[in-house]
């Protein structure tokens, strides 16, 4: 079993900043990549950028230059520091583990507002 706990999210005006942070546990034997995504009402949960264990890093296009993924590898923690927030940010943000892809969090609210 793999727990996900995702943390961090909240209101914000657009242009300001937050971090969310997702814990990993349970029954893990290893990790190779790990992604931040995000579901926006009505529309399919898409991905928003992922690291691996090597710390190679993607993004979508949309928030290239503005986030920023990271991870501690031996705490099982992936990190997303979101700067220059835009009301098209606002989702439900999840976190999700490349080699446990079943297991999702209950995710954490962003919310940004014009």
């Amino acid at each position: 079993q793999v727990q996900l706990v995702e943390s961090g999210g909240g209101l914000v005006q657009a242009g300001g900043s937050l971090r969310l942070s997702c814990a990993a546990s349970g029954s893990i034997f290893s990790i190779n990549t790990m992604g931040w995504y995000r579901q926006a009402p009505g529309k399919q949960r898409e991905l928003v950028a992922r690291i691996t264990s090597r710390g190679n890093t993607n993004y979508a296009d949309s928030v290239k230059g503005r986030f920023t993924i990271s991870r501690t590898n031996a705490k099982n923690t992936v990190n997303l520091q979101m700067n220059s927030l835009k009301p098209e940010d606002t989702a439900v943000y999840y976190c999700n583990l490349g080699d446990y892809t079943e297991y999702w969090g209950q995710g954490t609210q962003v919310t940004v507002s014009s």
